[in-house]
């Protein structure tokens, strides 16, 4: 009875066989042609194939060629490919979350493990595309359950970059009116300052681990210096972050302690002249540069503050 459990897995190979050879669809007398343009056409359906595409790429014992085939076919079914307003249709997008959380989980399984680049490029550009096909306010629930539930710190690192990259789109639709584009309703919120939280005081307390995690810990850096500097200069506060407790608690419980972490993690490695203490080193160089500059910025900013 156990076989049955892999009945997702089969229904989702033979797909990616017809796929690859024509053959395979011939004899199963499959037009896939048309399913592609249906997947295109038809945001639900398309969603179905994601979940079910899910299964090839989490499954461990399965050839990376297999894999490679499958983020193709995915790529395909997404190019072109028609999004709606769920609202607009009246339509609960939510009870797709799970499904589409879950089968982005599995392409970082692709991003994290192939060791063939173009693989790898790939599938972050699938993951990508996905993310893209998500309306905005599922998207940001994802991407905040994506970091936290992810133990990779260069994984992390990766979606924190897609997070800023959809505020700058709001940013950007916002400054030029597009399409009556989001209102910083969604991305700029206070779901910023918690997501930060997240990666500066992990929740099983203290400063992060480095130089462990300090991929994550930059990008988390990288972000803050950008909502700050663009809440200051658009005169803003839609994060809240500028608020002066926020400013100190920023300084004081984040950035001070960070501080204190890498300076002495940098001077006790500076004493040996092995490899491993000579690649921590290089590790936090950049994690030192951007964080004094966002401590400056903070200090900047409470000198104007009552």
């Amino acid at each position: 009875m156990s076989c049955f459990s892999y009945v997702k897995h089969g229904a989702s190979l033979a797909v990616i066989w017809g796929h690859m050879s024509d053959e395979v669809s011939v004899a199963a007398e499959a037009d896939l042609t048309s399913v592609k343009d249906e997947l295109r056409s038809n945001q639900t359906k398309r969603w179905e194939a994601i979940g079910m595409l899910k299964h090839i790429f989490s499954w461990v014992n399965l050839a990376w060629e297999l894999k490679k085939h499958a983020i193709n076919f995915l790529l395909c079914i997404l190019e072109g490919s028609v999004s709606h307003d769920c609202q607009a249709e009246h339509s609960d997008c939510s009870t797709y979350m799970h499904t589409l959380y879950t089968a982005l989980q599995a392409v970082e399984m692709v991003i994290i493990y192939a060791s063939d680049t173009v693989l790898r490029k790939n599938a972050f550009d699938a993951f990508k595309k996905v993310l893209a096909d998500i309306p905005s306010s599922l998207r940001f629930d994802i991407l905040i359950a994506l970091i936290k539930n992810s133990d990779y710190s260069s994984m992390i690192a990766i979606i924190m970059d897609c997070f800023k990259e959809e505020m700058h789109m709001e940013y950007r639709q916002r400054l030029q009116a597009i399409d009556n584009g989001p209102q910083f309703k969604i991305f700029w919120s206070t779901g910023v300052l918690e997501l930060l939280e997240f990666v500066f005081r992990p929740p099983k307390g203290g400063p992060p681990s480095l130089p462990e995690f300090s991929d994550a810990v930059l990008s988390a850096l990288n972000l803050y210096r950008f909502v700050l500097i663009t809440e200051s200069t658009g005169k803003t506060n839609y994060t809240g972050l500028l608020a002066k407790d926020k400013l100190q608690k920023a300084c004081n419980e984040w950035f001070l302690p960070l501080r204190t972490l890498v300076t002495g993690i940098v001077a006790e490695n500076e004493k040996d002249h092995d490899q491993l203490a000579f690649d921590s080193v290089c590790a936090l160089n950049p994690v030192e540069l951007v964080l004094y500059r966002c401590i400056e910025l903070v200090e900047e900013n409470l000198k104007h503050k009552v």
